[in-house]
């Protein structure tokens, strides 16, 4: 390389500003398109951590509490009809189902059981469906961050072709910065979407094991209420 294009390779900005400053106005939006996916992706993360990490406290002080030989009515008046934590709130609707079947006499209506296993299903459901609200965004990014980063690619190659002929010169100096343009359009899409896979496989394994106690604990005061019907 001869003394003149090696300054002008030196004058040019490889930062990755200056890649993106450089690039055509579909690779900046692919960029852009990219970053945001990043950005939202992080933030679910951080915020499931956060309520996972919480609907697990708060399932083992419900569960110390519900087996700490409480009479649960008495339970269940302390936390309402309504609470906030998500374990009550299953314990909740199925003792709410529980006094809605006892007659004015003190009898149960028939198929009381069935329909308090059915209230707390419902009410797991809820939780479930608010648990994994999010994750299917990161999957999202997952699966499409990588082709859309190969776009950017494809299209900045494309572009820096297109220049090569123009200037009709195949020299460093007129290839490198095109080509670098496109691959940052990769390197974005790899860094928006390896997090959102690792993390959302973490997860959902996380989101589950949490659903699963939820639907130990319905069966398990299931049974006790299956009991005291019995007698």
């Amino acid at each position: 390389m001869d003394p003149q294009t090696l300054a002008v390779a030196q004058e040019i900005d490889f930062s990755m500003w200056g890649l993106f400053a450089r690039a055509t106005l579909t690779v900046k939006l692919v960029m852009l398109m990219l970053v945001l996916s990043s950005v939202w992706g992080w933030a679910i993360i951080f915020e499931k951590i956060v309520s996972y990490r919480h609907a697990r406290r708060e399932a083992a002080r419900f569960d110390r509490a519900f087996w700490s030989g409480e009479p649960l009515d008495e339970l269940y008046d302390q936390i309402g009809a309504d609470p906030k934590g998500r374990a009550q709130r299953v314990f909740a609707a199925g003792m709410t189902e529980w006094r809605r079947s006892h007659r004015d006499d003190g009898g149960l209506i028939a198929g009381a059981h069935a329909r308090i296993d059915r209230s707390m299903d419902v009410a797991i459901q809820k939780e479930s469906e608010e648990l994994q609200r999010g994750l299917p965004v990161l999957a999202t990014v997952a699966s499409a961050a990588p082709f859309v980063g190969l776009f950017g690619t494809v299209w900045g190659i494309m572009h820096a072709f297109i220049e090569i002929a123009n200037q009709q010169d195949t020299s460093l100096v007129v290839v490198a910065p095109g080509i670098a343009e496109a691959l940052f359009a990769t390197a974005l899409g790899l860094v928006a979407a390896i997090p959102a896979v690792i993390f959302y496989n973490k997860l959902s394994a996380d989101a589950n094991r949490v659903i699963a106690g939820y639907e130990a604990f319905a069966d398990e005061f299931s049974t006790i209420l299956s009991r005291q019907l019995d007698s």
